[in-house]
């Protein structure tokens, strides 16, 4: 399904252009729309992507209760960009697909365990407005997750509020990366 850019698509050049198209192509098969957006400003690209080279080496939250976090509130915000984004790239680090893509439906599906429910409620309590985040909610997940991971669960759905919206707002749709998944993503009942 091709994106609608609300931001121009830009016509990237030059050797910065070409490695970054290279390295794109090599890493997700495409390069993503929300580069040809990045690429106006080559400062908030190059930002954007020196902060999301540090953020991927996080590793205190278990990597799957992570996805299922980043796709719950990708979810929530209606970023389908970032929905087969993140579906893409749960395939590639090894998820079970049949139960990843049941993430926007979570709350009607049985292939979650308590504490991935847990997860994806505290992912939609934040990228709610306004929030709905309880101290009850937060207590549940110290006491099963601890204290480090809870703060990473937070800085990551905070940090997927930001990529959704940005990619929301720039009018980025499903660019197709989750077609290599072969397994379309749930919708939920009330959508």
């Amino acid at each position: 399904m091709p994106s609608t850019f609300r931001i121009p698509r830009a016509t990237v050049t030059g050797l910065y252009g070409r490695l970054l198209e290279a390295y794109a192509r090599r890493t997700y098969g495409q390069v993503p729309d929300t580069a040809y957006v990045l690429w106006h400003h080559r400062r908030a690209l190059r930002a954007v992507l020196s902060f999301e080279s540090k953020v991927a080496r996080f590793d205190s939250l278990d990597p799957h209760l992570k996805s299922y976090a980043l796709l719950a509130s990708a979810a929530t915000i209606g970023c389908s960009w970032c929905l087969d984004f993140g579906y893409f790239l749960a395939h590639d680090e090894g998820l079970d697909t049949a139960k990843v893509r049941e993430v926007p439906r979570w709350r009607e599906s049985d292939a979650f365990t308590p504490l991935e429910r847990a997860v994806m409620d505290y992912a939609e309590a934040m990228s709610e407005t306004p929030l709905r985040v309880t101290d009850e909610m937060t207590a549940g997940l110290l006491e099963q997750l601890g204290v480090e991971a809870v703060v990473e669960l937070t800085e990551m759905v905070a940090i997927e509020n930001l990529r959704s919206r940005f990619n929301a707002a720039a009018g980025l749709q499903s660019q197709g990366f989750s077609d290599v998944c072969g397994l379309p993503l749930a919708v939920a009942s009330d959508a």
